[in-house]
């Protein structure tokens, strides 16, 4: 979401002092409390920082109830109780926005195996479509690095470069990053985009483009076998205008039912960067539409289960539905099946899995776009299991909205990355 820079200090400072209790919720509205030094608290009354150790003082006592009196937790979120900022995302050039969060599988070039790489959507000027930087974090020493800074012009990638959700390390060392660039920072000048190879030192390598590639949007579900891989991306921004094109009905943005889902094959020779081997189309008819604050509404979260079932969040449907047989499929599933709409999503956005729960398979963990919530879904049952408040900034309207966006588990399972674009920062919910 497009944030004043000049705005970010204030906001970090006002925001600081509700870390010290947390809600969460589950569907019909029971809230379960959370202990945690650094977790934070939903600021449901409305009130500013000058009485947030009151309110504090109210929730410790609350916390010394006998543990009897909460429900025992029913998933993987109700066990994150601590949430710790971890470093600014904002490079040296004045980008900032970060979208994706990934995690890296090996050490290869500037990368560490574990090292978090989080891109920039936004530049110095806050114009959404034009950041061009991907950072680096490494947690066993607490560093901050650039991975990569690439030009915002670029001859193989239509429009330029803006770095968007859409990215992903390969085991082989390799990292692409779709673009989806704009040169007013609305969608009125956007152009197709393309999906960007990088080597493990940041370097281009190559730009893949084309009819089925237009702006590559939400996180990729990847499955990775070393000299081959197979990549899950949404593309949002067929036939999409600008965002003064009005529906008569709504007077919002006009809403084109044409964002798909692509499947990418790759060949991966050694020591060579991927080859495209092919491409195909497996769910389309996805709802998207230009929106000034978030640049684009289309589909984002992507996540591939074992069973070779891909689960999509569709944020302006409000929906996550599930497409059958992602990975051998020839044809297209439409937007696939409803599994969960409603309820605690607001407008979902970025999505991953949990570890297994309760000796069982994993949970759908799901960013809000609309809220500063994370929701957990299972995904089997197709219910809704519980939503943690991770961003309570009342900046926005609800409370963190439009705040969030990348998430990736971390690498022991025993809690997530995620990024808060109002104030530019990696952050991490742990146990």
């Amino acid at each position: 979401m497009r944030k004043a820079p000049r705005e970010d200090e204030e906001r970090r400072a006002a925001y600081l002092p509700y870390r010290e209790a947390a809600y969460g919720q589950r569907p019909g509205g029971g809230r379960t409390a959370l202990a945690g030094r650094n977790a934070r608290r939903v600021r449901e009354s409305g009130e500013g920082p000058a009485t947030a150790f009151a309110t504090l003082a109210l929730a410790l006592i609350a916390l010394a109830a006998p543990l009897a009196a909460h429900a025992a937790p029913q998933g993987y979120l109700e066990t994150l109780h601590r949430h710790v900022t971890l470093t600014s995302t904002v490079t040296d050039n004045g980008d900032l926005n970060p979208y994706a969060v990934v995690v890296a599988p090996v050490s290869a070039g500037k990368v560490a195996k574990d090292d978090v790489l989080v891109d920039n959507f936004n530049n110095i000027s806050n114009l959404q479509g034009t950041g061009t930087t991907i950072v680096g974090y490494r947690p066993s020493t607490k560093a901050t690095y650039l991975f990569a800074k690439l030009p915002q012009t670029l001859a193989e990638c239509p429009g330029g470069v803006g770095l968007t959700t859409a990215m992903t390390m390969l085991k082989s060392g390799w990292v692409i990053v779709g673009s989806t660039p704009s040169k007013d920072g609305t969608t009125a000048t956007k152009g197709d985009g393309c999906l960007i190879v990088l080597d493990p030192d940041g370097k281009l390598v190559a730009a893949w483009s084309g009819p089925t590639i237009n702006d590559p949007w939400g996180d990729m579900a990847v499955v990775d076998k070393g000299d081959s891989a197979i990549l899950f991306i949404s593309m949002a921004g067929h036939d999409l205008p600008g965002p003064d094109v009005i529906d008569p009905a709504t007077k919002l943005p006009v809403v084109k039912r044409k964002a798909t889902v692509l499947r990418l094959e790759l060949s991966i020779l050694p020591g060579k960067p991927p080859t495209l081997v092919s491409q195909t189309v497996v769910g389309d008819g996805f709802a998207a539409r230009a929106d000034r604050d978030n640049f684009l509404l289309g589909p984002t979260g992507l996540a591939l289960a074992g069973d070779d079932t891909l689960y999509v969040t569709d944020g302006l449907d409000n929906v996550i539905t599930a497409i059958p047989n992602a990975s051998t499929r020839n044809d297209s599933a439409g937007v696939g099946e409803t599994v969960t709409k409603d309820g605690l999503l607001a407008w979902p956005l970025a999505m991953a899995w949990s570890p297994p729960v309760a000796g069982g398979a994993g949970h759908l963990l799901v960013c809000n776009g609309k809220d500063g919530r994370l929701v957990e879904v299972d995904p089997i049952a197709r219910k809704q299991i519980y939503a943690q408040w991770i961003n309570t900034d009342q900046a926005q309207s609800p409370p963190g909205n439009g705040d969030l966006f990348g998430l990736a588990l971390t690498p022991d399972g025993a809690g997530v990355y995620y990024v808060m674009d109002d104030v530019n920062t990696l952050m991490r919910a742990g146990k």
